[in-house]
């Protein structure tokens, strides 16, 4: 399966929203990936960094993120707010 049509539409919009909730924790973010689009999110204080990605699951979408995050892609600020303390936790 590509990264156009359908699929890929769906990928990019549960991205889209997830980046909407990242600068009020203080977060930045960027798509890159062109056809098949991911997340890079960043703190800018702590310069800790994550790639996320918006994965078709059996009961619907998933964000996945290192090291072992996980959120239903249903949940945008919930997914923001556990990346958000991942990335602002200390070195």
């Amino acid at each position: 399966m590509t990264g156009t049509g359908e699929y890929g539409w769906r990928r990019r919009s549960l991205l889209e929203t997830l980046a909407g909730h990242l600068p009020e924790r203080g977060l930045a973010s960027r798509m890159i990936g062109g056809e098949e689009p991911v997340l890079w999110i960043w703190h800018p204080r702590t310069r800790k960094q994550t790639i996320v990605f918006a994965s078709p699951a059996k009961d619907g979408w998933l964000f996945l993120w290192s090291p072992d995050g996980q959120e239903n892609a249903e949940e945008p600020g919930r997914a923001a707010e556990r990346i958000g303390k991942l990335l602002s936790q200390p070195v």
